[in-house]
């Protein structure tokens, strides 16, 4: 598992922050941090 930098941390609790209320709960997968990608 690659140890992401501060503002990687923070990028990512952002965007998962805003996808959380409309990800699918059968895609919810996707947004652990060794699956996630960053929506911008």
């Amino acid at each position: 598992m690659v140890e992401p930098s501060c503002n990687g941390i923070a990028s990512y609790l952002k965007d998962v922050l805003a996808r959380l209320p409309t990800q699918k709960a059968s895609h919810i997968h996707e947004l652990l941090p060794q699956h996630w990608q960053n929506s911008n």
